[in-house]
This record gives C-alpha cells, structure tokens and sequence, in this order.
C-alpha cells in the first residue's frame, strides 16, 4: 500500500542527520545575524614597510573603517565602546577609512553625521584622528558628513596630504577619495607632500590601490567589510571590490595595502568569520625583515594577537 510522501525519515541514522543539520543551520544564524556583529576585535598586524625611516620603526596607528553607525547591534553605545577601546590603545594616531553613516541595512535605523559625531570627541581630545569619506558618506551629504567631523576634532583629508609627527616619527598622511562615488585625485593628492618622509595613503575603496604611486609607503582602506561571510573552503561569496582586495596585508609590484574588515555592516546585519576588527598596525623597516618579500602576493605573518569581546 502507498502511503505517500512522508517529510519525517524512517530511518534512524536520516532522523539524527535530519536534526543535526537543522541544529547547525540554526547555530549558524544565530552566529552570524545575532553574536558575530556584537564582537569588537583588536587584531595586532606587523607590516615592514619600504621608504620607511628609522625614526619611524615601530610606529603604531590603529585603523578602522565602516562603522556604519546605525546598523544593527551598532548604535551610539556601541560607537562609544569603539572610542573607549581606541583611547586606551598605545598608538599615536588613529586613522579611518569612510562610511560613518549608514544608506540601508536590513533592521538598521539611520543616525545622523551630527549625532555620532559628538561621540568621537574624547578621541580626538587624546590623540590625532584622520579620516577620508566613503560612499555611504556621499550618499548621505559628503559635505555634510565632513562639516560634522570635523566639529569634532576629525582631521579630513580629500585629496590633501598633512604632515604630523608622532612621537619623533615625520611622516605624512595622504587623504584620497572615493574612488567611485567622488572626484579624486592621486596627483593632486600627493602634490602636497613636500619632502622625503614616508607617507600613509588613507582612501575607501580599495580599487583604487594600483593608482597610488610608489612614493606612499603604505596605503590603508577599508569599503569591503571583509565580505562580511567567510565561509571554510569556499572563501568570501560576495565582495564588493577586487577580490584580491578582500582584506589584510597584500603586496603588489612592490606596493603595499592594508584592508581593515571594519565595524559595521550594510545591505544586511550578517557578519560570519569576519567580526568586527580594530586593526592595530606596527609599521617598521622593511631593510630589517630577515627574510624578502616577494611582490604581488599576500603579505606577512598572521596577526599577532587577537582580543575577541569587551574588555
């Protein structure tokens, strides 16, 4: 006699396995929609660098980028513990790479460049703070963006260099712009810098790396998020740049970038495998590596060390 379709196996071994997957999907959800989003990582990177200087080795700055304020499980509060947590970092400078505000996220709610702005003012009231529009930012008024951080101390740089010294270390600070959703100008950018100390390209969008030129020792962006999901075997399915610009240390024809992974999130509030990272950066010489570093390849060590949660 047929009994017709039955949803429920008979078997056993099809019970336990029908279970277990339904169990590990629901794990999986809950990490990534619910847990992941409300880490805050401290991820230590040691990059040797060329065209960096003996007074500046052992330089550290701290990066972040998309914090996205607004998007879920990242609100004020959580912008505040960002600022917490970068004002008792040991580095002498901080430097973000775009998108403050937030265009649309799945369960988001907007806040204003005005509102989060005020909450970065006991970081800059420690330490110098540099910082370049992303995308999001555009979307939302770049002008505006701008104008409110820098009423809170923020050092914007669209297109424009500025020479700082941090602790005995000259270096220069290159502001660029979106690459997509601003005119930008490398040259002009770079016409700034007046003299031989090594410079910091700072940008968004990482696609614009192969347009810097040499004399920067390092650029930094962020605009990826990491790609938000990172799966074992299969690597990051959506990323919203070249792919080789995912995140990290790379090198390429003997230039080098660092993509920080970012705070927040946009499009929607997931984030699995890639939580949410201060990047904290030591920048020394690359004359005192051991060992060379061949070019177009991904650089460097692992990080050396991570601090998962809130302090």
């Amino acid at each position: 006699m047929n009994r017709g379709w039955r949803p429920w196996p008979r078997q056993p071994w099809l019970q336990r396995l029908f279970v277990g997957t339904v169990l590990i999907a629901v794990g999986c959800l809950s990490w990534g929609f619910f847990w992941e989003p409300r880490q805050l990582v401290e991820r230590g990177y040691e990059l040797r660098l060329p065209h960096w200087s003996p007074q500046c080795d052992g330089l550290r700055v701290d990066v972040v980028a998309d914090i996205h304020t607004g998007s879920p499980h990242n609100g004020l509060d959580r912008l505040d513990r960002l600022v917490n947590r970068l004002i008792a970092s040991d580095s002498r400078a901080v430097l973000m790479a775009g998108d403050y505000v937030i265009l649309s996220v799945l369960g988001g709610t907007y806040v204003s460049a005005e509102q989060m702005a005020p909450h970065l003012k006991p970081l800059t009231a420690r330490k110098p703070v540099y910082a370049v529009l992303g995308n999001h930012d555009w979307w939302k008024d770049g002008h505006r963006v701008r104008a409110a951080l820098e009423s809170a101390g923020v050092i914007v740089l669209e297109d424009q260099a500025r020479a700082t010294e941090l602790g005995g270390c000259r270096l220069w600070v290159v502001g660029i712009g979106d690459k997509w959703e601003t005119r930008h100008d490398v040259v002009r950018a770079f016409s700034g810098v007046s003299d031989d100390a090594p410079a910091l390209a700072l940008t968004h969008n990482p696609d614009i790396f192969p347009d810097i030129p040499p004399r920067a020792a390092l650029t930094l962006a962020g605009h990826t998020h990491g790609g938000q999901v990172k799966l074992p075997w299969i690597g990051t399915p959506v990323l919203p740049a070249d792919q080789r610009y995912a995140a990290g240390h790379l090198i390429e024809h003997g230039k080098h970038l660092f993509v920080t992974t970012g705070i927040g999130t946009s499009i929607l509030p997931v984030r699995f495998g890639v939580p949410p990272e201060i990047s904290r950066l030591t920048l020394r010489a690359a004359s005192r590596s051991p060992h060379p570093i061949s070019a177009s390849r991904r650089a460097g060590p692992a990080p050396v060390g991570a601090v998962p949660g809130a302090r």
